[in-house]
């Protein structure tokens, strides 16, 4: 089916709550567990960038995973960044952890550079995927970790709803119709590969992880 673009921010209170309240454990656990898979040899005092890291879940999994890095959290929704900052209070991260309102990509980051840039289903939010492979681009040096995950638009509309019902069956119907714009929204792993192809970043390689995910993952040069 064709691309169907969804609103660039989760900006609503409600959906902000609902997405923070939902259960990702699964999905979650499987970006950590490729990153660690992707760089074995990242540890020590990193400086790590979480492109639109919503209610901050992945950004604490793997401030837990490298104790010495600083992580700059990123996301123009400012309801998202109440329930994250919440969360931080709660695990005692916000020495680790510093949260950034910004619009990507006019907004600047706070640093020139990072030892790894990551993101978890920001790209399908944006009208302009262009955006999130310029700014890993500008803010990447040679040798930082990139890794992207995000969901992959099934080939129809009604897959798209039994996705949603696979594995959102029980959540608020707020998130289930969000998960399912999601889905409409997203990118194929083809359209993925073009992508990076334009923006001088195909030597970074794009894969299926899931039924409903695909990955970037590799080592800027």
């Amino acid at each position: 089916m064709k691309r169907i673009p969804e609103p660039e921010l989760m900006d609503q209170y409600e959906q902000a709550r609902a997405y923070a309240e939902a259960d990702f454990n699964e999905p979650n656990s499987l970006f950590v567990n490729l990153f660690k898979e992707h760089f074995p040899w990242l540890d020590g005092k990193l400086l790590m960038a979480d492109l639109g890291c919503g209610p901050a879940d992945i950004t604490v999994r793997l401030a837990r995973v490298y104790p010495e890095a600083e992580i700059h959290a990123i996301d123009g929704s400012e309801a998202m960044l109440l329930f994250a900052e919440k969360r931080l209070m709660t695990e005692a991260l916000t020495d680790r952890i510093k949260l950034i309102r910004a619009f990507l990509p006019d907004d600047p980051l706070p640093s020139e550079g990072y030892d790894a840039l990551f993101s978890n289903s920001l790209l399908h939010h944006l009208s302009n995927p262009a955006h999130l492979w310029s700014i890993i681009k500008r803010y990447g040096r040679s040798g930082s970790a990139i890794l992207v995950m995000d969901l992959v638009r099934p080939e129809s509309p009604d897959r798209a709803r039994e996705i949603v019902e696979t594995y959102s069956g029980n959540e608020p119907d707020v998130l289930k119709e969000d998960f399912f714009n999601s889905l409409c929204a997203a990118y194929t792993v083809q359209e993925v590969k073009e992508q990076l192809y334009e923006a001088g970043l195909d030597s970074l390689e794009v894969k299926l992880v899931s039924d409903r995910h695909l990955l970037v993952a590799g080592v800027l040069e």
